[in-house]
């Protein structure tokens, strides 16, 4: 059997909650049933803890607290995702070099007339993609760029799911997202995909809020000539009123 590689990286904003354990259970599962076969099997734990303004000392114990309550042990040190910024800034530096992204000195108004724009036409919300072939000696002197990534213009994205099956979008439906903010730090969607590979998790199996998350991955995935792990989008434990 190959070796299979999970990770359980819940955010430490908050006191973990039963979709969270949930996701936990069936990586921990997977994972332990692959190692009867292969030893090399492992069974991650990563802390999400890149977002420092919410970020809560207290709920980072309360995740190891609630994992060893359970009896969930996971393989090795858990991770902490800011303390490896160095590593995801190393790879938006490398994705600016491949010409797969680009500096955007768009200010905050600019964004947000941009958005009022979209909002009374009735388009997508999008940034309209006005520094992705913009010379940067037209930049602004006094305006911190941030990183956003190329998206594809044209064709497809395919994403074979485990648990939602074939999915397929369009690459209009994606935006050219920030990778890397104007402070330096590097936004969730460049982290997971770094830390998923240097980690070499071989299956990223979460929540399906994650689903739209995962076609805007691929395409780092892709530009950085890493592989695709394999998906599994699991559906949202909800309330009977759909909350």
């Amino acid at each position: 059997m190959d070796t299979v590689v999970t990770r359980f990286a819940p955010s430490p904003t908050g006191h973990l909650h039963i979709g969270g354990i949930r996701t936990a259970l069936i990586n921990y599962i997977i994972t332990n049933q692959a190692k009867i076969d292969n030893p090399d099997s492992k069974f991650f734990l990563r802390i999400e803890d890149t977002d420092r303004t919410r970020h809560s000392e207290e709920a980072v114990q309360a995740i190891y607290d609630g994992m060893n309550w359970l009896g969930l042990s996971w393989d090795g040190d858990a991770v902490s995702q800011f303390s490896r910024s160095d590593r995801h800034t190393e790879v938006a530096e490398a994705l600016l070099e491949k010409g797969m992204a680009y500096k955007c000195y768009c200010t905050s108004e600019e964004l947000e007339a941009m958005r009022e724009k979209a909002q009374k036409e009735g388009l997508p919300t999008f940034y309209d993609r006005r520094w992705r072939d913009k010379d940067e000696n037209d930049a602004p002197a006094d305006v911190k760029p941030v990183i956003r990534i190329k998206a594809p213009l044209t064709g497809e994205t395919v994403i074979e799911d485990k648990v939602q099956g074939k999915i397929t979008i369009k690459n209009e439906q994606l935006d050219d997202f920030i990778i890397l903010r104007s402070d330096g730090t590097p936004t969730y969607m460049l982290a997971v995909v770094v830390d998923d590979n240097d980690m070499g998790v071989t299956h990223v199996l979460r929540g399906d809020d994650h689903m739209n998350n995962a076609f805007r991955q691929k395409i780092i995935i892709e530009a950085m000539g890493w592989d695709t792990p394999i998906y599994g989008h699991m559906p949202m434990i909800l309330g009977p009123d759909g909350s």
